[in-house]
């Protein structure tokens, strides 16, 4: 669920292998960008008449259908949530467990971030960055060593960075400290040095359509968790990752106090974002193709920031149950559809796109994110 500029950017990486009870190896498997959950009719309904529903006129868990129809999208996901419950409680695969240990030097000492002491920590950085793809090449590993090589390159400018694990990184695109307008992308699953030029790709395109006065940070914060695992449908990896959130919000502001900043999450990420809102020193937040949040309504996540919510028209995301359920003590699924109007969320067309398409150049959703980000939200469009 990576977020990202163009459509083919980067190349996906390997799906984790998982087991079943009897122990035998199965690949593990996803939706791809454009492709929906399968629904899987019951034998019982297989010779009933088939009506279609009209175009945005789904039906909802609990609500009637008319008469002689199929509640189809309330079986369906059902049966989707049903599925990914088996899956998180057969497969129980982390994120962390799809990285082999990666030699790497512990992240530098850059000391307390200020608008004097940011190039020496971008400067720092880089060193370090470069370091971590010596000890990657020396490891055999030619991927991570490839793809930490370019982060040391001159023209990168990272506030943090560290290449233990899966990684992690905070990359600026812009004149953080002079910036008007500030944005902050927190990514979804599946997103870790890897892959981050496809998260970088978004990053880059936001900055281009916001121009030379504002900021963008591509901020890869926390171990996010891959697509296929144990922990995708519960809030447990979000509450650890939004005091990191916070934290990086506050240094921000210590470089740059006037900045009107911007939240902007996508998939898991909004379950993130949404942890870590209350108290946030922030102008706007965005939720982009997101499962839910953990809360019921914009009102739950107590932020003063205004709450947007867009969903492309082909985002698979849709079809996940926007539903919470108690299993076995633990807490599956993420409640309310933030494009809902129960959600209370102020919505934004976003255009046709995928899930992982919201900033790629060109599209409605990047136009409208921008605008958001620049505070011209009398020129957007609604969804």
């Amino acid at each position: 669920m990576e977020l990202r500029g163009t459509a083919n950017a980067g190349r996906a990486a390997p799906q984790p292998k998982r087991t079943q009870r009897s122990g035998r190896p199965v690949q593990a498997g996803q939706p791809s960008q454009t492709e929906r959950p399968v629904q899987v009719d019951r034998p019982d309904q297989q010779d009933q008449p088939d009506q279609q529903d009209q175009p945005g006129q789904l039906s909802q868990p609990g609500q009637l259908s008319p008469p002689g129809s199929r509640p189809r999208w309330p079986r369906a996901r059902r049966g989707l949530l049903a599925a990914l419950i088996t899956g998180a409680l057969v497969a129980p695969i982390s994120a962390a467990a799809t990285h082999p240990e990666i030699p790497a030097p512990a992240p530098a000492h850059t000391g307390t971030l200020t608008p004097t002491t940011l190039d020496s920590a971008y400067a720092a950085n880089r060193v370090n960055a470069a370091e971590a793809a010596r000890m990657a090449a020396a490891h055999g590993d030619r991927s991570r060593a490839a793809a930490v090589r370019s982060m040391a390159d001159p023209s990168r400018h990272f506030l943090t960075f560290d290449a233990r694990g899966s990684g992690r990184a905070a990359e600026v695109f812009g004149d953080l400290a002079k910036a008007d307008h500030v944005a902050v992308l927190v990514p979804g699953s599946d997103t870790s040095l890897d892959t981050y030029d496809r998260f970088r790709a978004g990053a880059l395109a936001l900055q281009k359509r916001l121009g030379p006065r504002a900021a963008v940070i591509a901020w890869l914060g926390y171990e996010t968790l891959g697509t296929i695992s144990a922990d995708v449908l519960t809030t447990g990896l979000a509450k650890e990752a939004a005091p990191e959130l916070r934290e990086f919000i506050r240094e921000l502001r210590r470089v740059n106090g006037h900045a009107r900043l911007t939240l902007l999450c996508h998939s898991y990420g909004t379950v993130v974002g949404a942890r870590a809102a209350s108290g946030l020193d922030i102008s706007e937040m965005v939720l982009i193709g997101s499962p839910g949040t953990g809360v019921d309504s914009a009102a739950g996540l107590h932020t003063k920031a205004r709450v947007w919510a867009g969903r492309g028209g082909d985002d698979w995301i849709a079809d996940v149950p926007h539903t919470r359920a108690d299993l076995f003590g633990t807490t599956v699924g993420f409640g309310t559809d933030p494009v809902s109007p129960a959600f209370g969320a102020h919505v934004f067309a976003a255009g046709a796109g995928g899930h992982s398409d919201y900033l790629k150049p060109g599209s409605v959703s990047l136009a409208n994110i921008a605008r958001i980000v620049l505070g011209k939200t009398p020129e957007m469009t609604h969804g």
